[in-house]
Order: C-alpha cells, then structure tokens, then sequence
C-alpha cells in the first residue's frame, strides 16, 4: 500500500473528511438561511415603501382627479431608479408610467405580486418586479412597483459566496486532514515498530511518548506501564524457574539419598522408621515451598480466598504470639507484643495472620544477635496510624543492609549469612504478596542493631459496627 493510500484509509483522515462534510452542510444551511432571510427583508422593505406611494398617490387622486394623477406619474416615471409607475384607463390602455409590457392579467388582478416586466426604453430585456395594483374610480388602475434587481444581485452574491466558501472549505478541510492523518499515521507507526520489537522478544522496549499528553501519549503511557509490569512478571518468572531449580535441588537430593539408604542399609526397624520419618521431614519441607509459591502467585493475580472483612489486628498479633511462644522460649528468645487500642483493619485476617506468623519465624531464626551479650528479643508492635493499621516485628539480629531490603521481597531470595539456617526465602515475599492484595506496603528498616518489618494495611472505620 502506497504512504498516500495508508494516509486516506487512516481514522483520523475519514473523521477529517466526515466533520469537513458536516461542516459543509451547516456552513450551506447557514448561508441559505441568511439569503432567505435577506430576501424576504428586502421584499418587506419593498411592500412598505409600495404601500406608503399608493396611499399618497390615492390622496392625490382625490385631490385632483385623474389629470393630476398622470401628471405626478409622468414626472416620477422619468426620473432613474427602480420605482415603477403605470396608469391604464378601463380598457386597459396605458395613459401614463414606465413600464412597455406586462404578463396577460396582471392588471386584473389586484394586490401585490411579484411579476415579470418590460420597461420603457428597454424592450426585449425581461426583469422582475413587486407590484400592486390598485384600482381607481372610473375603472381606472394604478400599478406601483419596485424592480427586484437589488434583491437578485444579493442573491447572486450570496450564492457566489457559498460556492467559494464551500470551495476553500473542501482545499482547507483536505489538506488539514491529510495533515492531522499524517501526524497520528506517524505516530502510530512508531508505536507499531515498537510492538513489533516487543513481539520479537526486547521486552525493554517501551512505546513512545511525546509531550502533548493527548489521548495517544496516554495510551501509550497506560501500555508502557503494562509492559513494565509483564517484563517483571516475566523476570520474577524466569528468575523463580531458576531459584527453583537450585534450591529445591538440595531437599530433593536429601529426599532421595535418605531413600537410597534406607534401600541399601540392611539396619533394623528403627533406623529404618528414622529414614522414613527424615523423608517425610523433607517431603513436608518441599509441600510447604509449593503451598508458599502457590498462594503468591494468587494473591499477586489478585484471587482473594474471601471478601474484606473488619477484624482486630491486635487481637491477630496476640494469637500468632501465642502459638510461637513455646518455639521462642526454645530457642531462648523473648517475645512480646505491643498493642494499641481500636486497631480493627479491613482485610483478609487469615492471610495477615500467615504473614505476620512469617516474619515471626523469620525473626526467630535469623534474629539471634551477633554480640553476646545483647538480649535475644522480638517484639511485635501494632499501631493506627490515621488511616492505616501498622503490625511491625522487630529483633536484635544482624539485620539487612538497606541496598538488599528491596531484593529480598523477591521469591527464593536468601542472603549469603542466611544459606546456613533451614528455609525456603518466600516468608517476605508473601508478607509482601498480603500487604499489595490489601492497596498496603511493606517496610524493612533498621533497628539498630537487627530489622524491623511493618506491613500497613487499611484502617477500618471507627464507627462501624464490631462484627459478630
């Protein structure tokens, strides 16, 4: 296809070519409204001025019969303009005036119309008038008149103006068109030759911006921001594939080498139950990565087990409390909680309490200070803050440095101190799944010395009512 064939198929030309044809019409409709109403001025103007002569030439009849009528009649009908004048006797025979000719039965017809003529001194040119015949005692009649050329040379004019108006409308209308089409088929194409190159697999490539911030600037800022997000749902893909492969790699071979032994070892039933209960460990261990990477994957596809719901966030944190108190008392740590009042939040409470219950967990294996003599604590603190309920966990280990805080909400990501203590690297990246399902966040900050972990999620009205 030619570049002028693609420019007349483009939307913006056949919208151009459609308002120029509406346009048209209106700009016509517009000018034949203004001649008609010109034109029927002008004939009002014309019967005002006939009727005003009448009425005096009536007067003067009256005052001095017929002779004096003519004579008035000769005197005007010799001097130039449009008016016309005419005076017949009852035969019908012209006694004075300036008209030469008149259709068969005008002057039997009284009233004012509108007729053709001949005038006196032109014989054989035929013109228009407005007219009205009057008649006179004795049988005489009296035609006063006006020539319409005036109204016709408006007409003409008027008519000459349309076309030409309707001309420079169509050249304008086109090549405006031609203009406005080019301008988008550009840009179009721009946006086409980089979807091509996303197709081709550069997912970094991004659609074009200008800087008119117009209905195209806003699509493709509204697409550039769905590619960025496929290109990291596509990297947290390619990058999860590849955290799956390494570390489920080592649980996989442990599974198998407890099985290979239990085969080969000729040792009694209990060493056998001991591999088998080793495996089950394992297998346990493996179902509880793939629950973990299952429930992140729908919460980050927005599947919510259930509707929002009010619940005490408070009262969460004091049951997750609870059920790893003994596991802290082993593993000596102090846990203890810190609760506002009126800490209701609108959400899942399920889903908050697994991913409170992971940064617990987390801060129970990794939270083991690095000096001695430093007090193994976690504490959980939970906060309303104006619209916002924060639920933070905080302990005294060695923390993470702030340029790995981002990295670690990742999938599978676990930092080079960490390799040594059992887990699987999804406990912060489902806190942080749970905080966007509920429009919150997740912050990872200093303790000094150790992390504190807050998730803010939605406030609940406090004027709501408390839920059964």
């Amino acid at each position: 296809m030619t570049a002028l064939g693609k420019l007349f198929r483009t939307t913006a030309f056949k919208l151009s070519i459609a308002y120029l044809i509406v346009f048209a019409i209106l700009a016509g409709a517009v000018m034949f409204w203004v001649s008609s109403d010109m034109r029927r001025v002008i004939d009002e103007q014309v019967e005002a001025t006939i009727e005003a002569e009448i009425k005096g030439l009536s007067d003067l009849y009256r005052q001095g019969g017929v002779r004096r009528l003519v004579d008035i009649i000769d005197r005007r009908s010799r001097q130039p303009g449009a008016s016309l004048y005419l005076v017949t006797n009852f035969q019908g025979q012209a006694i004075a005036g300036n008209i030469l000719d008149l259709p068969a039965g005008v002057l039997t017809s009284p009233g004012i119309r509108e007729t053709a003529y001949e005038r006196v001194g032109e014989a054989g040119v035929d013109r228009r008038a407005l007219a009205r015949i009057f008649v006179l005692p004795g049988g005489f009649r009296l035609l006063v008149g006006r020539d319409l050329e005036d109204r016709e040379t408006i007409a003409r004019i008027f008519g000459r103006a349309l076309l030409t108006s309707l001309f420079w409308i169509t050249i304008i209308g086109m090549i405006g068109g031609l203009f406005v089409a080019q301008r988008v088929l550009r840009r179009v194409d721009a946006m086409n030759d980089s979807a091509q190159r996303i197709m081709e697999g550069n997912l970094a490539q991004r659609l074009p911006v200008g800087r008119s911030n117009d209905e195209l600037d806003r699509l493709a800022t509204n697409l550039n921001s769905m590619l960025e997000r496929i290109q990291e749902l596509m990297t947290g893909l390619r990058e999860v594939s590849d955290n799956i492969a390494h570390d489920l790699k080592t649980p996989l071979t442990r599974l198998r080498n407890h099985a290979e032994q239990a085969l080969r070892s000729p040792g009694s039933p209990e060493e056998h139950r001991a591999s088998l209960e080793k495996m089950i460990e394992e297998s346990d261990n493996l179902i509880g990565i793939f629950n973990s990477l299952l429930t992140i994957a729908r919460l980050e596809a927005g599947a919510e087990p259930s509707a929002p719901k009010r619940f005490d966030a408070g009262q969460v944190a004091k049951d997750v409390a609870e059920l790893y108190e003994p596991l802290a008392e082993e593993a000596g740590f102090s846990l203890t909680v810190d609760v506002d009042t009126d800490c209701w939040a609108n959400g899942n409470r399920e889903l908050v309490s697994q991913a409170l219950a992971n940064l617990v967990d987390n801060a129970l294996k990794y939270g083991a200070p690095e000096d001695a003599t430093t007090e193994r604590a976690v504490r959980m603190e939970i906060r309303r803050n104006k619209q916002a309920v924060e639920i933070s966990v905080a302990d005294r280990g060695a923390g993470i440095p702030a340029a790995d805080r981002e990295r670690v909400l990742g999938r599978f990501i676990r930092l080079e101190g960490s390799r040594s203590q059992p887990g699987s690297g999804l406990g912060l990246s489902l806190a942080a799944a749970v905080a966007r399902l509920h429009n919150g966040s997740i912050r990872l900050a200093d303790n000094a010395p150790g992390l504190r972990v807050t998730i803010a999620i939605p406030a609940a009205d406090r004027t709501a009512i408390k839920p059964d």
